[in-house]
């Protein structure tokens, strides 16, 4: 039995096509999309539309993530159409502008994903995990914490959200983290998915990187109008692209209080931020020049 599973496209088209032609060669039995298919980056619609032809045509089973939940906020009655908390998610604001209705697909997509191997074995697959799909699992998570993020402890347990893939043994129970198809934040730019194969021996897993065309990930984000629609964020977006790391936590950590108090605006706490000096080299076309 093999089982191919990709998280965290984030509208990264070009990855998601060398992912999908990478699972494609390696025939597995089954193929799970742990969320995030959409936002934050240039092709939302476009890659919605790619995994539910999978879905309908292949069998691909699709799980709901914390970015699928942002567009469908977007769908509220209620939600802010200017003012600060508006420009805090315009990037999610393009997104669902951009799926242009389609984002009811989105509202039924399950949580989790569960198989039962021959033996019994539980194969678990959430976004972040069981307590819910913005929590993420780390390779420093203590044990104890670890616990009460998974629990029931199944066999398997399959994990995304954090960008940063990961294997890693709890009792008896192997954990797995598969990274980001469209935006890796381990240093590593290459997309990421995994693999899990069960044997009569038990489950094996494995994490695959695959280099794919980021020159035209790049182009997308300009040719979309993700950069300009998107605001602001949508510069540290391709910032993270290309240093392969991220960094909306650490903006959010200087500057997001003092955005919703109306002291600073979005585009200007950006623009400081990018004046970071571990940032420089990854400044430039098609994002903004800065004069450093």
């Amino acid at each position: 039995m093999k089982v191919a599973v990709i998280s965290d496209i984030h509208g990264n088209l070009p990855a998601l096509q060398a992912v999908t032609t990478h699972i494609e060669a390696w025939q597995p039995d089954m193929v799970v999309v742990d969320g995030d298919v959409v936002n934050r980056g240039p092709l939302s619609l476009d890659c919605l539309h790619f995994v539910q032809q999978k879905r309908i045509r292949e069998g691909w089973h699709v799980v709901k993530g914390n970015h699928e939940d942002f567009l469908l906020n977007c769908a509220r009655a209620d939600a802010p159409t200017s003012g600060p908390e508006y420009e805090l998610m315009r990037f999610a604001y393009w997104a669902y502008q951009q799926l242009d209705g389609e984002v009811s697909i989105l509202r039924g997509l399950p949580d989790k994903f569960v198989y039962f191997a021959p033996d019994g074995s539980e194969f678990r697959v959430v976004h972040a995990s069981m307590q819910g799909n913005r929590d993420g699992i780390y390779a420093d998570t203590s044990d104890e914490e670890l616990w009460k993020q998974i629990a029931p402890v199944p066999a398997v347990f399959v994990t995304a959200h954090t960008h940063r893939p990961m294997v890693r043994r709890f009792n008896d129970a192997l954990i797995v983290n598969v990274g980001s198809v469209g935006a890796p934040f381990d240093g590593d730019g290459r997309a990421s998915y995994g693999q899990f194969v069960w044997t009569r021996d038990g489950w094996e897993a494995d994490i695959v990187r695959l280099d794919y065309d980021r020159a035209q990930t790049e182009c997308d984000y300009a040719a979309s109008g993700f950069l300009t629609g998107g605001g602001p964020l949508a510069q540290l977006m391709l910032v993270e692209l290309r240093r392969a790391g991220g960094l909306v936590y650490r903006w959010a950590t200087r500057y997001q209080d003092a955005v919703l108090a109306g002291e600073v605006s979005m585009e200007a706490s950006v623009r400081e931020l990018l004046q970071d000096e571990d940032l420089r080299p990854f400044l430039g076309p098609p994002g903004w020049t800065l004069d450093l």
